[in-house]
């Protein structure tokens, strides 16, 4: 059974076959799937979806990306949305300066803004950090109560190390089956099998062998098993472990 904790079942890329994608993809064995909004309109759906399907939990936030939607109406939405008994996290939040590196004091406000709200209401994060590693470590570091998971982890070892001290999660996805996956094989070494998170970004970064084709939850068996083969367990190991770390990480039961 497979913990998803990363996949973007709101996005338009699933609206021609969302509701039998999803009774699909749990027939095949995904136990638990977080979706994390990425905007007030995105975070208000995947707690739509989380209330229709209960295998689904939703986390919600206001992405790097999408700065047009931090007004302090988007925030007190976001903070009032939080409060759903579905909402698993603060996500996906954090910094991206490989598509905006004009805006970084924005982003960098924005981040704290939606920490301070993980932190008041006890919840996990779910971070995004690209090209901006050392900006997000620094400002973790200012927060030593916070915990979460930085997805889709493309930092380095060192930086992993860090993390890993202070209690974090990260993330692996399809990436870590690509050739050239060096780095991320370098940080899976050191990561104990008990702060590992498996995701897929679905319907984004498929793994090897359907690379450039929709992704979606079942494609987790493929991130297991390249993960167990480097870890030297049995896929099935792999997918336990995770489970009970995405389960312990979000507080779903």
């Amino acid at each position: 059974m497979y913990f998803d904790t990363h996949a973007h079942y709101d996005d338009r890329a699933f609206d021609a076959d969302r509701d039998t994608l999803l009774e699909a993809v749990h027939a095949a064995g995904v136990e638990r799937i977080v979706d994390p909004g990425c905007t007030r309109a995105s975070s208000r759906a995947a707690l739509a979806l989380a209330e229709r399907f209960p295998f689904v939990y939703a986390a919600v936030g206001i992405h790097p990306e999408e700065l047009d939607d931090s007004t302090p109406e988007a925030l007190e939405e976001i903070a009032a949305l939080a409060e759903h008994p579905k909402c698993a996290a603060i996500g996906e939040i954090g910094l991206d300066y490989y598509w905006d590196a004009e805006h970084k004091e924005a982003q960098k406000l924005l981040f704290r803004q939606q920490i301070a709200l993980a932190l008041e209401l006890d919840k996990p994060v779910i971070v995004h950090d690209r090209e901006a590693h050392g900006d997000s470590l620094a400002i973790v570091r200012d927060y030593p109560g916070l915990r979460g998971v930085f997805h889709c982890f493309s930092g380095s070892a060192e930086m992993a190390q860090e993390l890993l001290r202070r209690g974090w999660y990260l993330g692996f996805d399809g990436p870590v089956t690509y050739k050239n996956a060096r780095k991320t094989l370098e940080v899976l070494d050191i990561c104990p099998l008990e702060r590992i998170l498996i995701e897929t970004d679905s319907p984004y970064l498929s793994p090897v062998p359907n690379r450039g084709k929709r992704n979606d939850s079942r494609n987790l068996r493929y991130i297991a098993a390249a993960i167990a083969e480097r870890k030297g367990i049995t896929p099935e190991e792999l997918a336990a472990v995770t489970l009970e770390n995405g389960r312990r990480l979000f507080a779903i039961e």
